[in-house]
């Protein structure tokens, strides 16, 4: 599965749904962004979590939708552009925002291809009971497992977490097999050259993160993914 990131890419237009849209042309087979939560309750997609000019920022928690950049897209706009048969990678800056995005997503019919990314550990398991279907992720670095990864497939079998995302640079055939025994699916980001994103799914990656649909495009179709 190849995701490719929000309004990263050379020569995407500016407006966030475009950039949405011109990634999916160009066949990315899934999507990601950050959601964060507005101050009336909608989930929203947006890097940074802050909106106005450099002397008034305020929170994306702070504001109400219909005061936010007409740039930023509420998760349920991305729906309706994209369908329920994309796969979703959100990045939950803002943990409030768990249940709104689950919510919307069955709404939109979506909720199997959901994939809720957050680098505590805790945090993200405590969202099972919020739905048995979607997929949790656990985005973190190698250096911070305190009890090496096989001891963390352990954990993320246990308690639920579907899938590990690590830098792709942290990747290694072992690895990935390693977390596969647990059943625990593996997952790169800031795959941005061919050589690179070759290599991880030539060793068996589930999933790739990259700017570049391209290359990522490319290397999916000469592996037959």
């Amino acid at each position: 599965m190849g995701f490719a990131h929000r309004g990263a890419r050379a020569h995407a237009p500016d407006n966030t749904l475009e950039s949405f849209a011109l990634a999916l042309r160009l066949g990315a087979t899934a999507l990601e962004s950050d959601v964060w939560i507005t101050a009336d309750g909608k989930a929203v997609l947006d890097h940074d979590g802050v909106v106005g000019s450099r002397l008034r920022r305020r929170r994306i928690a702070e504001v109400d939708v219909a005061d936010l950049p007409e740039h930023i897209p509420t998760l349920a706009q991305l729906y309706e552009l994209c369908g329920p048969e994309v796969d979703l990678s959100l990045d939950v800056k803002d943990p409030a925002a768990a249940a709104e995005v689950v919510a919307t997503a069955r709404d939109a019919g979506a909720e199997q291809r959901l994939w809720l990314c957050h680098p505590d550990l805790d945090t993200v398991a405590s969202w099972r009971p919020m739905s048995s279907s979607a997929r949790l992720v656990h985005s973190t670095r190698l250096a911070a497992l305190s009890n090496g990864p096989e001891r963390h497939a352990a954990d993320l079998s246990r308690r639920g977490v579907d899938a590990v995302n690590l830098h792709h640079s942290e990747w290694t055939g072992g690895n990935i097999v390693l977390y596969h025994r647990f059943e625990v699916l593996t997952m790169g980001w800031d795959a941005q050259f061919e050589r690179v994103l070759a290599g991880l799914l030539d060793a068996g990656i589930d999933a790739v993160f990259s700017d570049h649909v391209d290359r990522m495009v490319n290397c999916l179709q000469r592996l037959g993914g």
